[in-house]
């Protein structure tokens, strides 16, 4: 008998992230959106990360090592590659972002309204954690910045959870390594005429102390990749 496609494949590029990362994992095989595959990119990481995940033995479970540290981009292009569902979600490794609300998320490209769904920060009534002010007008700024380019409405370019169909993802040749990941395929999926769709979703910010790693360079280079992507591009 042929193996079941799976429908969803759940792409979570990984770095240092020891001390969250099984209780993910759990969460992502308990989330409510079934068959699925789970690929884990572990990109260089040195603090035990991938002691934890040599001992992982889960038939849906795909573990892919980067050999150094090069950037949640190129993890994410590795995971896209490896991908057999019919849709793709990206999951960061920490404990930000919720995987119960995949059915959530994923409902208009299953229902066939959407091709790209963006998981906002800021719209709904689902739970959001208090936490850096001038993050979060960086973040306004950058999403205005992009959607003036794009000539669409999102409300948070910069939100981890992105889904896409499959066919899709792996047809864009993703060029940015690190953060700049979100701004460029903001602006190609744009470029393209997918059917772009945004739902609300909760929140579990983390700080600087529990191993948030975004800084304000990588605002600098969203802010080039916005123009790049947007104008230099065509």
């Amino acid at each position: 008998m042929a193996e079941e496609k799976p429908l969803l494949s759940v792409i979570i590029p990984c770095f240092n992230e020891a001390a969250t990362i099984l209780e993910l994992i759990e969460k992502v095989q308990n989330s409510p959106v079934n068959p699925k595959q789970i690929i884990i990119v572990d990109d260089g990481s040195t603090d035990g990360t991938r002691s934890l995940l040599n001992k992982i033995d889960q038939a849906n479970i795909n573990i892919i090592l980067h050999e150094k540290n090069i950037g949640k981009g190129a993890a994410l292009s590795t995971g896209f590659q490896a991908a057999t569902g019919e849709i793709s979600i990206v999951q960061d490794a920490d404990l930000e972002y919720d995987p119960a609300e995949y059915s959530f998320l994923i409902a208009p490209i299953v229902q066939g309204n959407a091709d790209v769904v963006f998981g906002s920060r800021f719209q709904g009534a689902a739970p959001h954690r208090v936490v850096y002010f001038w993050h979060r007008v960086g973040n306004g700024l950058l999403t205005l910045l992009s959607n003036m380019l794009t000539d669409i409405n999102l409300t948070d370019m910069e939100t981890c959870y992105k889904a896409f169909k499959t066919d899709i993802i792996r047809s864009i040749n993703i060029k940015e390594k690190r953060f700049g990941f979100e701004p460029e395929i903001t602006a190609k999926v744009s470029r393209m005429g997918c059917r772009i769709f945004e739902v609300g979703i909760s929140y579990y910010g983390r700080t600087y102390e529990d191993g948030k790693k975004i800084g304000w360079r990588d605002g600098i280079r969203a802010i080039w990749c916005i123009l790049k992507y947007n104008l230099w591009a065509r």
